[in-house]
């Protein structure tokens, strides 16, 4: 193949000097993201600005890719030599079996968000965990009394991890109960309960931290929210919604009106995604770029 013609575009990166970033060309290093749908994804947004911000000759792409499309997705990134992917809904359970090796974070929570290479071995991470405690930690959450956690699909199985890894006590409340208690049983968290409010109510006064894992208030549905008994929290406790569309929801919104500590899904997302960053370029990721791309982007 021919190269490219030798053409730059001058860009002013979010939160930086002016730099000149090549236009995508025969050295273009190729990440993405892989889900279905994914169209409303903000990861380009994020890692494209710090590319441009670093100078690197790297580009992120959005892949809408069907389930029974994911294992000719992977053949292809091995064919093609891209040099990393990120997994969301339905992926990431699916690619725990069609990578050859899983770091120790992956295979304890079962799923894989983010594809890197080592030494010529596609290695599957979970980047999710690790980007949750950060983006609380960022917050000025410490570790403390028990934590309940809304849903038991696979970001709530990211959250119970990161939890009990940092000594947390936790309960899990779920729709469907026996889901709940399969995760108690899987991470060792003290109790599960029905996600109802009646139910949660004589919990509330002990609890430190909300997490929020389920769907309840994205976009379009923006008005629903847990039935979650807010005003029987401690003034001090936090509540954390996974959910950025909108990035102020209809739980932490109730939250900030009882004078609650709150934390928004955007944190987690930079974070994961910085981490994820960082097993591609092998270079420290620019938070404080990603997060204001993100935070200033007209689309979220």
């Amino acid at each position: 193949m021919d190269s490219a013609p030798d053409r730059t575009l001058s860009t002013t990166p979010v939160g930086a000097d002016l730099r000149v970033c090549p236009l995508p060309n025969a050295e273009t290093q190729l990440v993405g993201v892989l889900g279905y749908p994914v169209r409303h994804s903000l990861s380009p947004i994020m890692h494209n600005a710090a590319f441009r911000h670093l100078g690197l000759n790297w580009v992120y792409l959005a892949f809408e890719v069907p389930p029974e499309s994911l294992p000719d997705a992977l053949r292809g990134m091995r064919a093609l030599g891209i040099r990393g992917l990120n997994l969301t809904i339905p992926h990431k359970e699916a690619a725990v079996a069609l990578v050859d090796a899983l770091t120790p974070a992956a295979q304890a929570i079962g799923a894989v968000n983010t594809l890197y290479w080592r030494e010529g071995q596609l290695i599957g991470d979970n980047t999710d965990a690790e980007g949750f405690l950060r983006a609380l930690q960022a917050a000025g959450w410490q570790p403390g009394e028990p934590a309940l956690v809304l849903g038991a699909g696979g970001s709530a199985r990211a959250v119970v991890y990161a939890l009990k890894k940092v000594g947390c006590r936790v309960v899990i409340a779920n729709r469907t109960l026996a889901r709940a208690q399969q995760l108690q049983r899987a991470f060792g968290a003290e109790q599960s309960l029905p996600l109802e409010s009646q139910a949660l109510r004589p919990l509330m006064p002990a609890l430190q931290l909300i997490v929020n894992c389920t769907s309840l208030g994205m976009e379009p549905d923006s008005e629903a929210m847990p039935p979650v008994p807010l005003d029987a929290l401690p003034t001090e406790a936090w509540v954390c919604d996974l959910v950025y569309r909108p990035v102020q929801t209809r739980l932490l919104q109730a939250a900030h009106q009882l004078g609650l500590r709150t934390v928004d899904g955007l944190g987690m997302l930079v974070h994961q995604g910085a981490l994820a960053f960082e097993r591609w370029t092998g270079q420290p990721a620019p938070l404080e770029v990603m997060d204001k791309a993100i935070r200033e982007s007209p689309i979220h």
